[in-house]
């Protein structure tokens, strides 16, 4: 248990060692810096990423419970995003998006293949069918 506590805007406590370490992880910041950009499934999580489903689910539940990311339903699909409550309560975290990972190649790689992704026009329901990535679930 961290001594270093805040009140959340929406009430709950914020351990800010936490944040870093959910951060800490260079396959979280990936997920982080992602999900920044726009909201994505757990498929197109894996698949951008090249990480298996379960190993993506892992990394956003760390992030999700420190309340970096949250998530949506749409039909069968959850959709994560940045918190963008905490970004504005935590200016560093915002500073470290918007600068600090575009300098990082992988970060860079990460969002190039985002950006193919979105041009191929293939849909998370099209990977599970296709086969294009690891076992797609609705999460």
């Amino acid at each position: 248990m961290s001594i270093i506590k805040y009140k959340h805007k929406a009430g709950e406590e914020v351990d800010i060692i936490e944040i870093f370490k959910a951060l800490g992880d260079e396959t979280r910041m990936r997920i982080f810096h992602i999900v920044s950009k726009e909201k994505l499934c757990v498929c197109e999580i894996e698949n951008i990423l090249q990480i298996t489903q379960s190993n993506a689910s892992r990394h956003l539940t760390k992030l999700k419970m420190n309340n970096l990311i949250r998530s949506e339903k749409s039909a069968q699909w959850v959709y994560y995003g940045v918190n963008h409550e905490i970004l504005k309560e935590f200016p560093f975290i915002q500073a470290i998006l918007e600068t600090e990972l575009k300098k990082i190649k992988i970060c860079q790689q990460d969002i190039e293949v985002l950006k193919q992704y979105r041009q191929s026009g293939i849909s998370c329901e099209q990977l599970k069918e296709n086969g294009l990535n690891h076992e797609c679930k609705g999460e």
